[in-house]
């Protein structure tokens, strides 16, 4: 008995060979089965039995037969239009699922530190775009180690971070490095010297941000201050780093960026580099292991290519 009903309830749709459809639909659109069989490489004969065979299953004349052809009934003119819309909807979903899969079509989300123009990351997620203009890019800025939790979970498929992390459930790869500057107010007396130390800076205010990297140059100024046996002065704001820039021009202390930051237009700054820092910052993309996306292989991919590129 439930067999019975579940055989009347269910549509004939998922007993209809598709090869009958889109047979069907020739001969639709050429109103000839022969025409129709001769555009899809069959035997007439085939075509005509099919669509026979169809009208069966189906308890409806698809097609009225005459001597030169045929014509579509009222029934088989509504049956032919939905079969196409439901036809180029699974051509569509064939051809999309293809595109994910090599990577194509999609979407990327993306952890950021901060985007410069001109900076390494604006331009390979700029490059990224045009070679694969079908995937869609989420970014969003956050501090690194939240970052890194959003890539653990799933949340975000890769993360630009500042420094060189190496979670263990996680796989990282530097990318690019960048000399390590010194943001002053015009009017600050160090401006002017072609470079500053560390024991210079050491009595300053020190403006760092609650998100993007401020916490790992909160970190980093600690780091080089405190191994000197000094103690930092250190203010956190709630700010992006231009308006954290715009309150180093406005004399509120001083800051420390990455060289890309010193093309932003920012009035009443001045950039200098710091002698003794010992190397250049280094940033990083990290990605989990689980995630197979192919867009995340074409980025990283296109990364590492360009990272290679800008090393003196």
């Amino acid at each position: 008995m439930i067999d019975r009903q579940r055989r009347v309830q269910s549509p004939l749709g998922s007993r209809i060979p598709l090869a009958s459809l889109i047979q069907t639909l020739a001969v639709a659109e050429y109103l000839n089965f022969r025409h129709a069989a001769d555009a899809m490489g069959v035997s007439q004969s085939s075509v005509s039995a099919r669509v026979k065979t169809l009208e069966e299953d189906l308890g409806i004349l698809l097609f009225e037969r005459h001597a030169r052809g045929v014509r579509l009934t009222e029934a088989g003119r509504h049956f032919v239009e939905r079969v196409a819309a439901g036809i180029d909807q699974l051509d569509h979903a064939v051809r999309t699922a293809g595109m994910v899969a090599r990577g194509e079509h999609g979407r990327l989300r993306i952890g950021v530190h901060a985007l410069i123009p001109g900076g390494f990351l604006v331009n390979l997620l700029n490059r990224y775009r045009e070679e694969y203009s079908g995937v869609e890019t989420e970014l969003v800025e956050e501090s690194a180690r939240k970052a890194l939790m959003q890539v653990r979970s799933g949340e975000l498929d890769a993360a630009f971070v500042m420094g060189t992390p190496e979670p263990p459930d996680c796989h990282s790869r530097r990318l690019w490095t960048e000399p390590l500057l010194v943001a002053l107010p015009k009017r600050h007396r160090l401006v002017g010297r072609s470079a500053v130390t560390w024991t210079e800076l050491a009595e300053e205010t020190f403006l760092v941000r609650r998100g993007g990297t401020g916490p790992q140059v909160h970190d980093h100024i600690v780091l080089r201050l405190t191994g000197r046996g000094l103690t930092p002065s250190i203010q956190r704001f709630d700010v992006g780093r231009s308006a954290l820039l715009s309150m180093v021009g406005q004399s509120f202390g001083i800051t420390i960026v990455g060289a890309a930051a010193s093309v932003l237009p920012t009035a009443g700054v001045v950039f200098a580099s710091i002698s003794d820092e010992p190397e250049p910052l280094t940033f990083s993309v990290v990605w989990s292991p689980y995630n197979q996306s192919q867009t995340l292989r074409h980025l990283l991919d296109l990364a590492t290519r360009m990272g290679r590129a800008a090393k003196p």
